[in-house]
């Protein structure tokens, strides 16, 4: 195949797959529509069809539509022939912007059902859609292709008639204008008062008169209100003598009662041309509205006429209401009259930094700085030197520039496109000084600074820890690299070297001295109220930074304090391997100024940066430590340790000895939340047995009183607490919990005594077992044999059929992978 009949058939490829996308969009939007007529037929009448779609409805109702290729016109145009009223109509519209505001899309990437985008994935040459929500890929080199598909410009003043809040509905509550024209189906309202009351609703006939009482009709069809009013006046005179006349006492009024409706025609270029029925009261940008407006597409926005008994009475600019707010223009409507949108004239594009970027229609005579006006002007980052100009000719396009000065007096041509571009990011006569100088900033390379002297003297000089040996000046070559010219501050402030000529973007760097080294801090630890880490001072010393820790602990001992120190310059006196000075001496407790240690160093010794300090605490100094005892003692509380020997015995001592009634077999010692078993009847018995702890904060000990229960749990058919029985054995107060369950484990079984002990089933060497013995307060636990339940042999068959099931379709779908 040629590569010309390749060429074809791969664009009548494309042409018919793009076809069958659009067919298909179609087609789902049909069953769409289906979907909404049968949502909006259901028994619910009294809402509006729209509000009774739900989100997600409308959303891919518009979704769809665009996706297909449909204009805004379009899908207004098939949503009529389905039946959808214009109020369903705008309610969408304004359901569409409210769900855009809540997902907090952008206007610029969003449109009014969330338009699709076009994704260019260059890595395959191909085009994909997808969904605005999704992130848009695209190189640097393809911005043209952004700003022309995404940020499409707008037509000026299309928007105007798109807005679901806005409708110009005429005003039904105001006074009957006195140049108000009657006509058939309005309703007059007659009032009289006075030595007379009376009141007559007249309907105007379709011959145009009107009958009150039993007098003759009265032609007021044409007539203003006010002379309609003076001719029912005068007939009424043959009731009512002297009505209206001074000095008669009886008086008459004739207002508009109920309005009739007239029908307009809108023609042209408009949204949706036709007949429509709208109040008499209504004006011309009522009725544009009804219809949409002017097509954006083909229609004039600055030609819009009223044709009136085949006359043009009046040509409409929307601009004028547009730009300045004024509806001189804004002519109420009569019956029968014809509303005319013409085909736009000229037509230009204003982009780039305007405030209102748009397609702009243009007349006769206006010229580039007219059309700058409608945009708003320049924005506040525009390039006002020169405007880009693309303009269409007869074979391709050219491009021109046009000076701020031809702005007044260039004539624009229809399709051309002008672009305001942006400043450029940089200064044009700016220099920077940063750093250790009284006030760093920015200042204008002028004629009073002009050398790196006078920058620093306007910036009110160096300060007092500027480090002079170096500072550095940064400067842009030609070709835009950045070069450090280094230079001795302190000699060029004291003119001892030649000043540096600054050129622009010139910055400079003086440093400070606390720049160029470590912070310096000192810490201090140990037996001070607040141990941290503290900024550096000079003249420091170490009762100094004890006062900053807020004093000595009531436990430290002044006379071990140690301060580490780094080794710097100064080794002399180091012994090898050493890293730091350790120095050692004593401190007045009082930190008075002029005291001293015995060692002869004095409370102000200095401190050097980084220094660690740490104050020691005295050996016997130890808080107080308690422990507890309660129960069956003299004297039970709290008791403090006396000594690290003190044991459970010498606690039991302190606390005046047992009552009659401690049950030491039920005593129970606590230590760290923990029951620890000990058997306190063998401890004071003895007292040099092992089980004699030593004591800790916060033990406690508990000794009971004798207690009377048994408790049996675990697997006996009836766990529960019965009383305590002298002489029973472990199997008898099983018995009397109903005896061993079918999958208690009788071999584990065992016993825990009050005081945490326990003891459990032995087995004896005569294959007897020795239970355990059960005294009172003691809980007897049987554990139980693990689940073992085994599955049937059909419940086996069942689970390797359903698994060789799945193995088989694993099989079947790989073999199809792999072909």
């Amino acid at each position: 195949m040629s590569n010309t009949n390749q060429r074809g058939y791969s664009s009548r490829l494309s042409f018919y797959s793009r076809l069958s996308v659009r067919y298909v969009y179609l087609f789902g939007l049909a069953l769409l529509f289906l979907t909404i007529n049968t949502v909006a037929q259901q028994p619910n009448r009294s809402s509006s069809r729209v509000d009774q779609l739900s989100d997600e409805q409308v959303q891919e109702f518009y979704r769809r539509a665009q996706a297909s290729g449909l204009n805004e016109m379009q899908i207004e145009q098939a949503a009529l022939s389905q039946g959808f009223t214009m109020t369903d109509i705008a309610k969408m519209r304004q359901r569409l912007t409210k769900l855009r505001q809540q997902s907090g899309q952008s206007g610029n990437r969003t449109g009014m059902g969330g338009e699709q985008y076009t994704e260019i994935d260059t890595a395959r040459g191909r085009y994909q859609q997808g969904r605005l929500s999704e992130r848009v890929y695209l190189p640097d080199s393809l911005d043209f292709f952004r700003r022309d598909s995404i940020k499409k410009p707008v037509v000026f003043g299309a928007s105007l008639f798109k807005n679901a809040t806005l409708s110009f509905e005429p005003n039904l509550r105001i006074a009957t204008p006195r140049n108000y024209q009657i006509g058939p189906d309005d309703e007059l309202s007659v009032e009289i008062y006075g030595n007379s009351t009376d009141n007559f609703k007249l309907r105007v006939s379709p011959e145009g008169t009107v009958r009150v009482l039993n007098l003759g009709p009265i032609a007021v069809s044409g007539q203003t209100i006010e002379k309609a009013e003076q001719l029912i006046v005068g007939r009424l005179r043959s009731a009512y003598q002297g009505l209206n006349r001074p000095g008669s006492g009886t008086y008459a009024s004739v207002t508009l009662g109920n309005i009739r409706t007239i029908r307009v025609t809108l023609v042209g270029e408009v949204v949706r041309p036709g007949t429509y029925s709208i109040s008499s009261l209504a004006t011309t940008f009522n009725a544009l509205y009804l219809a949409g407006g002017p097509n954006p597409e083909t229609g004039s926005f600055r030609d819009i006429k009223v044709i009136r008994g085949n006359r043009t009475v009046k040509t409409i600019d929307l601009y004028d209401f547009l730009l300045r707010g004024d509806q001189s223009d804004n002519v109420r409507l009569q019956d029968g009259d014809v509303i005319r949108v013409n085909d736009y004239s000229a037509r230009i594009e204003l982009a780039g930094e305007v405030k209102r970027p748009a397609i702009y229609e243009i007349k006769a005579g206006e010229n580039l700085k007219t059309v700058l006006a409608f945009a708003g002007g320049f924005s506040d980052k525009a390039y006002t030197a020169s405007v880009t100009l693309r303009r269409n000719t007869a074979r391709e396009m050219r491009v021109a520039t046009i000076t701020q000065e031809q702005l007044a007096t260039f004539t624009p041509q229809s399709g051309d496109k002008y672009t305001v571009g942006e400043i450029l990011k940089r200064y044009e006569n700016r220099i920077q000084v940063t750093g250790a100088v009284m006030r760093p900033g920015e200042y204008a390379l002028d004629n009073d600074i002009t050398t790196v002297r006078s920058l620093l003297q306007r910036a009110e000089g160096l300060r007092k820890d500027a480090f002079l040996n170096r500072a550095l000046l940064f400067r842009e070559r030609e070709n835009m690299d950045l070069e450090v010219v280094p230079f001795d501050v302190g000699r060029l402030m004291r003119t001892e070297i030649a000043d540096i000529p600054l050129i622009r973007q010139d910055s400079i760097h003086v440093f400070a001295i606390r720049d160029l080294r470590e912070t310096y801090e000192v810490i201090i630890q140990g037996a001070v109220n607040q141990p941290d880490t503290f900024q550096f001072a000079n003249n420091l010393s170490v009762a100094d930074l004890i006062a900053m820790a807020g004093g000595f602990q009531e436990g430290a001992t002044p006379s071990r304090i140690e301060v580490a120190r780094r080794i710097r310059e100064d080794s002399a006196g180091i012994k090898n391997f050493e890293t730091v000075r350790v120095f050692r001496f004593d401190l007045d407790r009082n930190l008075r100024l002029d005291g001293t240690g015995p060692d002869g160093i004095p409370n102000q010794f200095i401190l050097h940066p980084f220094d660690i300090v740490y104050v020691r605490t005295a050996p016997q100094y130890e808080e107080q430590q308690n422990v507890h005892i309660y129960g069956e003692v003299i004297h039970p509380g709290n008791y403090a340790i006396q000594s690290r020997s003190e044991r459970i015995s010498d606690l039991i001592q302190r606390a005046g000895g047992l009552k009659p009634d401690a049950f030491l077999r039920g005593a129970q010692f606590i230590r760290n939340r923990e029951k620890v078993a000990i058997d306190i009847r063998a401890i004071v018995q003895n007292p040099n047995i092992e089980g004699n702890l030593l004591l800790e904060s916060k033990d406690s000990l508990m000794i009971p009183t004798r207690q009377e229960t048994v408790r049996i749990e675990g697997a006996v058919l009836n766990p529960s607490v019965v009383n305590f029985t002298t002489g029973y054995s472990f199997d008898d107060y099983i018995t009397q919990a109903g005896g061993f369950t079918e999958n208690a484990r009788k071999n584990k079984a065992y016993v825990t005594y009050a005081n945490g002990q326990k003891d459990r089933t032995m087995k004896n060497a005569l294959f007897t077992r020795r239970r355990p013995k059960v005294e009172p307060g003691s809980t007897i636990v049987v554990p139980f044999k693990p689940l073992t339940e085994r599955l049937s042999a059909t419940e086996r068959v069942a689970i390797f059929s359903v698994l060789g099931t799945l193995a088989a379709t694993t099989a079947t779908i790989l073999i199809n992978l792999l072909r």
